[in-house]
């Protein structure tokens, strides 16, 4: 996990994906671990952004949102 602490400046290009992929966290955990599950899976990192997540894989950005 890569986070404000880390970092000091971070932007994302939503244009430049192909693909945006955009998961909603309502109160059930399993949308948390199967987001996990994508960074694990493409061996990537999960980067923090305010509120929000992000995992930038190939030409796919998959977002975590809480709503």
């Amino acid at each position: 996990m890569i986070d404000e602490r880390v970092y000091d400046k971070v932007t994302f290009s939503g244009s430049a994906a192909i693909a945006k992929v955009v998961f909603k966290f309502e109160e059930d955990e399993s949308v948390i671990r199967g987001f996990l599950g994508l960074a694990e899976y493409f061996h990537t990192v999960v980067i923090k952004s305010k509120d929000q997540f992000y995992i930038p894989h190939a030409n796919i950005l998959f977002q975590l949102i809480s709503s």
